[in-house]
């Protein structure tokens, strides 16, 4: 008997607690970790407001006139609302990090929605008239039940945390760690208040030193800071369901094994759309090419694949369907030189007797000097095609209703190139 009990306290404690860590974590499902809107950055400070250094960072941040996210302490706002006032005046955006600092583990879910998040939104509101939507669990920590009950807020993580909170690391490391990890997109977990557990207090007055010269070089560099709303908003991964975000995590996460499993390589590692490997054909049908050449069971060609993960992200930020192929015809037409090259110069493809692909994604191929196959009919042919609409399904952000329109453009179809024309093409 307490062997059972202890087996379902165990199975308790895991799904209230670990569960929801690797579902943020992991696969950001119903979080807001990273955004992918082009030049903007979200600098985000937790803990205040701080009567110290709360007032020096809203100097700095004005000094290089840009804006930023405080995930604030209600019990902190209650003391400090000059410095509510403040933040709110200046333009920054305004989040809740709890009442006071104690992790969601260790509360049930309506002591943290009750006392914790609502409580500190309606001190936030009273000072500043307006209530924040945007939420943040101390240490980034939520059980099982905050992703259901805290849905009226927008849950905010990070992607960048170069652990500022600690003095020897603010004085000596925080501004290299700052200048290599951030990117595009980044939503950077900084502190305004040294006064929590594990925290130094004299942290803050480093992290500030350092943050003037990195936002200097960010600024150079092109890269805006903004509230992680305005981040959020151009983020258009962030504005799919969490279902489809369920799905593109598990369907890449299948990609990053078939991809290691079968060694398929990308064409060029700055460029990452075009992957290649090296295998026997199998059809039945042989592929007779323009040139002459035929490519018959057996034989060895280089498989092309599309890296689906960069197709995506393309898709997400594509205005229309138009678009989303002018792109790939692009990026594609820049890639053939090299597989020209590999192809030529690489001992490996030596017996290989041209390039060669099955994809739905074929429109344009003709003009790169492809040709255009229809696949045999049969079990291959109709297991291809349900593997590859849902492909699109998951890749492309309209996807459902792509696979209701125009069918008939939606076929797989086999594309091929011989070696010999794509050095009359690509390499002369």
């Amino acid at each position: 008997m307490k062997e059972r009990l202890l087996l379902s306290f165990t199975l308790l404690v895991v799904v209230y607690t670990l569960v929801p860590w690797v579902v943020t974590r992991i696969f950001s499902i119903g979080v807001f970790r990273k955004g992918s809107a082009g030049n903007r950055i979200a600098l985000t400070f937790d803990d205040g407001p701080d009567p110290e250094y709360t007032p020096l960072l809203l100097d700095l941040l004005k000094k290089h006139d840009v804006k930023a996210t405080f995930f604030v302490l209600g019990a902190k706002a209650e003391r400090h609302p000059d410095l509510i006032g403040r933040i709110h005046r200046e333009g920054h955006q305004i989040g809740i990090h709890n009442y006071s600092h104690k992790s969601n583990w260790l509360m049930s879910p309506w002591s943290v929605r009750r006392h914790q998040v609502e409580r500190s939104a309606d001190i936030v509101s009273s000072i500043t008239g307006s209530k924040p939507a945007y939420y943040r669990p101390p240490w980034g920590i939520l059980n099982v039940f905050d992703l259901f009950t805290l849905k009226s807020y927008n849950i905010v993580l990070w992607s960048v945390m170069p652990k500022d909170w600690r003095s020897r690391i603010a004085r000596e490391k925080l501004k290299s760690r700052l200048e290599t990890r951030i990117r595009e997109g980044s939503v950077i977990l900084l502190h305004d208040s040294g006064q929590t557990f594990g925290a130094d207090p004299d942290a803050p007055a480093y992290m500030l030193t350092a943050l003037d010269e990195v936002i200097a070089g960010m600024l150079q560099k092109g890269l805006i800071p903004v509230r992680v709303d305005e981040l959020l908003e151009e983020s258009a991964e962030y504005r799919l369901g969490i279902f489809k975000r369920v799905l593109v995590s598990i369907w890449m996460g299948w990609e990053w094994c078939f991809v290691k499993l079968f060694r398929v390589k990308p064409i060029d590692s700055m460029n990452p759309l075009l992957k290649i490997r090296i295998r026997e054909y199998q059809g039945r049908q042989a592929i007779a090419l323009p040139d002459g050449e035929q490519i018959r069971k057996g034989d060895r060609v280089a498989e092309l694949h599309l890296d689906n993960y960069t197709l995506y992200q393309l898709g997400l930020h594509s205005r229309s369907p138009v678009q989303l192929a002018t792109q790939l015809i692009r990026q594609t037409r820049l890639l053939m030189p090299e597989i020209g090259k590999l192809m030529l110069t690489d001992p490996l493809y030596r017996d290989v007797k041209g390039l060669y692909a099955i994809t739905m994604i074929h429109r344009g191929s003709r003009q790169l000097g492809f040709t255009v196959i229809d696949l045999p009919n049969g079990l291959f042919a109709r297991v291809t095609r349900t593997y590859l609409r849902l492909l699109l399904y998951v890749v492309h952000p309209n996807g459902k209703d792509r696979l209701k329109e125009k069918t008939a453009l939606l076929e797989p179809k086999i594309v091929a190139i011989s070696k010999n024309e794509l050095k009359l093409r690509y390499t002369a």
